[in-house]
C-alpha cells in the first residue's frame, strides 16, 4: 500500500508540470530566431541537405546546424507538424526541470525538492524560452547538466559524472560554439578545487564523445567550402564581440535579470547573497558561479536576455533559499508577508484595472487571451493575499507557488506564449484554403527582402506556405501559371503577359501572393 502511494506521489509530481509545458491550442512561430531555425529545418527535409545551413539557395556559415538538425530529425521521425518542431526544446525543458529537482536534493534535501523546478518553470524568462523552438533552453540544459555533474563528482570513483562533465562541453559547442567558454570560466574556482578530474581518462573520453557531432559535421561541410568552417564561426564570434545591434551597456544585466526573472527576482537576489555565507561547497556553485558568469557576460559586447538562461537553474535554487530565509526570519518575516500579501495583490489589481481601462481595446489580444491574462493575474494576487504570519512555512511555500503557477498555466493555455503570430497564421490558413493554392508550389521573390520587417514576415509566411518553392532573384524568373510571394507588381508587355494579385492583406504586407498569367 505504501509503495502504491509513493508511486502515485511520484506521478503527481510529473503531472503538476503538464499545464506549464504542454499547450492544447494552436501554435505559430515568431521570425527570429525560432522561425529562422524552423525554416532551415524545413529546407533540410525538402532538399535532403543535412550538412549546410541554408538561406534559400545560399550557405549560412555563421552557425552550426545543431538545432536545425534536431528539429528536422524530430519531424522526420514523428511527422512534419508544429508539435514535433518544438519537441527538442520541450524535451530539454523537461530534462532541465528534472536536473533542477535532483540539484535541490543534492544541495539541500529531498524535502521541498519539487519547489525549485516549480520556481524555474514559473520564471518569466525560462517559461518564455521553453516554448520557443530555439537552441537556448537546450544549451542551458546542457550547462545545467555540466554543473550538476561537477557537484556530483566527489572522487575519482564517480566515473559516470566525470564522463558526463566532459560530454556536455562538446555538445554545447555544437550549439553555441565559443560561448561555452563563458560557463567554463565561471566554474573555474570550483574546477580549480576539483582539478584532479581534468587528469581523468573518463573526462577526456567524455570530451571526445561530446565533440563527435561537431567533428563529423566539420569534416562533412568542409568539402563544400573554400576554408575551414571554424574560420566562419570565428568571424561570427568576432562580430558578437564587437559593437553591433545587440550591443548594450555594461549595466544591462543589472536591470534585465530582475525584470526577466519575475516574479522571483527579489527572492533570487536575497538567496544569492545568503549563499555567500553558506559552506564552501555551496558558495562556489550558488554564489560565485552566477556572479562570475554575469560579470563575463557584462564585458561581452553582445548582451541579450537569453544569455542568462544558463544560470536559471541556479537562480531558482537561490530563490528557494531566499524564500526560506525571508519567511523564516524573525527580522524580515513580518515585512515580507506585508509586501507579498498586501502590496503585491494591490499592485496586480491596479495593473488589471489599468490594462482593462486603457490598453485592452488597443492591444492585439483576442477575447480568450484577455480573459486568461486577467484571470491569471487575479488568481496570482488572490493566492498571495492568503499568506498569513501565523501560517507554517510549508503552507506559506505552497501559497507562494500557487499564484505564479496558475498565472503561467493560464498564459500558456491562452496561446500568448505558443500562438505568437496568431493573426498571420489565421491569414495563411485562409490563403492555404484557396483552390488556386492547393497542391501548387509557391516561390518567393528574394528581392523583396529589404529589411528586418519584410524578412520577418516572409520567414513566417514561408513556414506556413503548404508547398514552398525556390527563391527567385526577381518575379521576372516566374514561368506561366506559377505562384510567388513578392513585394512589388510589374507588368511585362512582351507576349501580353501580366501578373495578377491573388491575395494581399495588411497583416501580410508588404508581401502579396501573385500568379503569372
Amino acid at each position: 500500500m505504501i509503495d502504491r502511494i509513493f508511486k502515485f506521489k511520484s506521478l503527481y509530481k510529473l503531472l503538476i508540470f503538464i499545464p506549464l509545458i504542454f499547450s492544447i491550442g494552436k501554435r505559430s512561430y515568431i521570425a527570429f530566431d525560432e522561425g529562422f531555425y524552423a525554416l532551415q529545418a524545413r529546407w533540410i527535409l525538402d532538399k535532403g541537405n543535412w550538412i549546410i545551413p541554408l538561406w534559400w539557395d545560399e550557405y549560412i556559415l555563421d552557425r552550426t546546424i545543431g538545432l536545425q538538425f534536431l528539429i528536422a530529425k524530430s519531424q522526420e521521425i514523428f511527422g512534419r507538424n508544429m508539435f514535433t518542431a518544438y519537441l527538442p526544446t520541450t524535451t530539454a525543458a523537461i530534462l532541465m526541470l528534472f536536473i533542477t529537482y535532483k540539484f535541490h536534493e543534492e544541495l539541500f534535501n529531498k524535502k521541498y525538492a519539487i519547489i525549485s523546478p516549480l520556481i524555474l518553470a514559473t520564471t518569466y524568462l525560462w517559461f518564455d524560452y521553453s516554448h520557443l523552438a530555439t537552441q537556448d533552453i537546450i544549451y542551458s540544459c546542457l550547462v545545467t547538466i555540466g554543473v550538476f555533474s561537477l557537484v556530483k563528482i566527489k572522487s575519482k570513483d564517480n566515473k559516470f559524472y566525470i564522463l558526463l562533465f566532459g560530454i556536455w562541453i562538446g555538445l554545447s559547442f555544437m550549439l553555441k560554439t565559443f560561448l561555452v567558454i563563458v560557463p567554463l570560466l565561471s566554474l573555474s574556482p570550483y574546477l580549480y578545487k576539483k582539478h584532479n578530474l581534468l587528469f581523468s581518462k573518463f573526462f577526456w573520453l567524455g570530451l571526445t564523445i561530446g565533440f563527435i557531432p561537431f567533428l563529423c559535421w566539420t569534416l562533412s561541410i568542409n568539402a563544400f567550402l573554400e576554408k575551414n568552417i571554424i574560420f566562419y564561426l570565428v568571424e561570427k564570434f568576432t562580430i558578437l564581440s564587437n559593437k553591433n545591434t545587440f550591443t548594450n551597456p555594461f549595466y544591462y544585466y543589472f536591470w534585465n535579470i530582475p525584470a526577466t526573472y519575475l516574479p522571483w527576482s527579489i527572492f533570487a537576489i536575497i538567496g544569492t547573497i545568503y549563499n555567500f555565507y553558506e559552506s564552501k561547497e555551496k558558495k562556489y556553485i550558488l554564489f560565485f558561479f552566477p556572479l562570475i558568469l554575469i560579470g563575463i557576460l557584462s564585458i561581452f559586447s553582445t548582451k541579450t536576455p537569453y544569455y542568462t538562461l544558463q544560470i536559471s537553474c541556479i537562480l531558482s535554487l537561490n530563490t528557494y533559499v531566499g524564500i526560506r530565509y525571508l519567511f523564516s526570519s524573525k527580522r524580515f518575516k513580518r515585512i515580507i508577508i506585508f509586501i507579498t500579501s498586501k502590496i503585491v495583490p494591490l499592485f496586480l489589481v491596479s495593473l488589471i484595472i489599468t490594462y482593462f481601462v486603457f490598453f485592452k481595446n488597443i492591444s492585439n489580444f483576442n477575447s480568450k487571451e484577455n480573459t486568461f491574462l486577467i484571470i491569471g493575474l487575479l488568481f496570482f494576487g488572490l493566492s498571495w493575499s492568503f499568506i498569513k504570519y501565523k501560517s507554517s512555512f510549508q503552507d506559506i511555500l505552497i501559497t507562494v507557488i500557487i499564484g505564479p503557477y496558475l498565472l503561467t498555466s493560464l498564459l500558456l493555455q491562452s496561446g500568448l506564449f505558443t500562438d505568437r503570430s496568431r493573426e498571420l497564421r489565421e491569414q495563411m490558413e485562409y490563403v492555404s484554403s484557396l483552390d488556386i493554392v492547393k497542391n501548387q508550389e509557391i516561390k518567393v521573390d528574394k528581392s523583396g527582402i529589404k529589411n528586418s520587417s519584410s524578412q520577418s514576415k516572409i520567414i513566417r509566411i514561408s513556414l506556413l506556405t503548404p508547398i514552398l518553392g525556390e527563391g527567385l532573384e526577381s518575379i521576372d524568373d516566374l514561368n506561366k501559371s506559377e505562384l510567388a510571394w513578392t513585394t512589388e507588381i510589374k507588368e511585362i508587355k512582351n507576349n501580353n503577359y501580366a501578373y495578377q494579385v491573388i491575395y494581399e492583406n495588411d497583416i501580410l504586407n508588404p508581401w502579396k501572393l501573385i500568379i503569372k498569367k
